[in-house]
């Protein structure tokens, strides 16, 4: 149980219209775009994307770590902004 309500919270965080302002949604995705279209037939593109998903990983266990668990306010998180339906 503990399992699936760690499953959910990640779901309503990763969903939520207030975790990332909408600035920052459309330029990550422009740029991800970019990425795909311009370097696709390249050996360049798979290392590229390598490194950026390990510093997405990281980025996003290291704020896991320091909201414990996405319960906390930390740098650009705001839990009272996020919390979950339930609360």
């Amino acid at each position: 149980m503990v399992f699936s309500k760690t499953i959910q919270r990640e779901i309503e965080v990763a969903f939520s219209r207030h975790a990332q302002p909408i600035w920052f949604r459309v330029v990550k995705y422009i740029v991800l775009i970019s990425m795909v279209y311009f370097l696709w037939n390249t050996k360049l593109f798979w290392i590229i994307l390598l490194i950026l998903t390990t510093i997405a990983l990281f980025l996003h266990f290291w704020y896991r770590y320091k909201t414990k668990g996405w319960t906390e306010t930390y740098g650009m998180w705001n839990y009272d902004r996020n919390r979950p339906k339930d609360q």
